[in-house]
């Protein structure tokens, strides 16, 4: 098995669209992940670590119908298993193929669940899953924002959207269960609060405290509050879709993913509008409302800060984010794993990828040159000192987590092909 901890980390895999589908905006190739993918694990190994949030592009992958190309997939996969780096399987993330459309199409879930059980077979080594990331972020930035995708401003479509977003999530899971009976889904998802600016702003902070909760909510088959349950009637879902979501549960078989990053802090005003907050009570806090809720392991799946002028900021917050991650453990929560995201620099996320103006934003362990970052420096020793520790000292579950090497010598080997050699030097 792999530690009992994950230390991981991320490549930026988003592609929404933008002015009516007419723009994709691809991070891998912002970033040179085509060209530099070798490069790019070769940093994996190089920071110790052994697992990686990693997905195919889905747009250039998925190209219709039982219609896959699967030739990136094979040799990024492929190179994955030989080096014995556990994915994270990050399979849609913000964005769909140009011939599904967008996020109000109902056909999405139905037609991403085929895509699944497809990709599972494909690679019945892979155990861990993201099916779709930050469901209600992507809702939020393409039907409540505005800003990608059907760029669409309304509660109606948001509820579209994160129905069909949500959805597709839960077939995706049944479908790979299908394939593999024990994987594990880690449904990353923003951790966010909202905070009143007045007395006048405590209900409109309510609804969205309530509201920031919905994606995981139906996810997991959680009985949403009143308030909630009228405002997604009201908004076009209907009594049989919300029934879908109590009888399909997968609990059981999840991780709680949580992203925190210093904008999930929000400010709220009288009239419902928001503001960033800046960091007020931070992961620890925020996670727990979270576990509260739901009741199962949980990741810390995505993290980072711009190394600023100082060239100490990202250090900082390094070591501020891991310092929450270990008061949480002590205090019992069943905390699985850490990840700080991405692997590379991004690129035009300074504007939400709203814009493509090619700007650097200086958030990696390592640079668009592959140059390690003092952030990369100082989170290589962290999981060095860290990785024997944890175990002997750690009150978290054990999750029952496979290497690649482990999944093919149990016999999970590529369907229709000789099975690869398990690496050698890790048993």
């Amino acid at each position: 098995m792999i530690p009992p901890f994950m230390f991981a980390t991320g490549i930026e895999n988003s592609y929404p669209t933008l002015d009516g589908g007419k723009v994709r905006v691809d991070e891998m190739a912002k970033c040179g992940h085509y060209e530099h993918w070798r490069t790019d694990f070769d940093c994996v190994e190089e920071l110790g670590l052994h697992v990686l949030r990693y997905g195919p592009p889905l747009h250039c992958t998925w190209r219709g119908p039982g219609r896959i190309e699967w030739e990136f997939a094979d040799q990024t996969f492929g190179d994955l298993f030989r080096r014995d780096i556990t994915p994270i399987a990050d399979l849609c993330h913000f964005g769909v193929p140009d011939w599904v459309g967008n996020f109000q199409n109902p056909d999405f879930p139905t037609l991403f669940a085929a895509y699944a059980r497809a990709f599972a077979e494909r690679f019945p080594w892979v155990q861990l899953y993201t099916p779709v990331n930050e469901m209600f972020i992507c809702a939020t930035f393409s039907a409540a924002y505005g800003w990608w995708n059907e760029q669409l401003s309304s509660d109606r479509a948001f509820v579209t959207a994160l129905k069909h977003l949500v959805k597709a999530n839960v077939l995706a899971m049944l479908a790979i269960l299908e394939v593999r009976p024990d994987a594990i889904f880690v449904c990353s998802e923003s951790a966010e609060y909202f905070h009143a600016d007045s007395p006048a702003a405590i209900k409109p902070a309510e609804i969205a405290n309530s509201k920031r909760f919905l994606s995981l909510d139906l996810n997991y088959g959680r009985r949403v509050d009143s308030d909630m349950y009228e405002y997604l009637m009201d908004s076009g879902m209907a009594r049989e879709e919300y029934q879908f979501f109590r009888d399909n549960r997968c609990k059981q078989h999840c991780v709680l993913g949580t992203d925190y990053y210093v904008t999930n802090e929000h400010r709220v005003f009288a009239d419902g509008s928001t503001t960033a907050s800046g960091e007020i009570f931070g992961y620890d806090e925020i996670t727990w409302q979270y576990y509260d809720r739901f009741q199962i392991p949980v990741m810390h799946t995505e993290t980072n800060l711009r190394q600023g002028p100082q060239g100490d900021e990202a250090v900082l917050w390094l070591w501020k984010e891991w310092a929450n991650v270990l008061r949480l453990r002590n205090d019992g929560i069943p905390i699985v794993g850490f990840t700080w995201y991405s692997l590379t620099d991004q690129v035009d996320w300074d504007s939400a990828l709203r814009e493509t103006n090619g700007n650097v934003n200086a958030l990696g362990l390592y640079d668009l040159e592959r140059k390690i970052r003092p952030v990369g420096e100082a989170y290589r020793k962290l999981v060095r000192e860290w990785r024997n520790v944890l175990p002997t000292q750690s009150v978290s579950l054990r999750l029952p987590v496979f290497s690649p090497s482990e999944s093919a010598r149990a016999g999970r080997v590529l369907p229709g092909r000789t099975s690869p050699r398990p690496p050698k030097g890790r048993r």
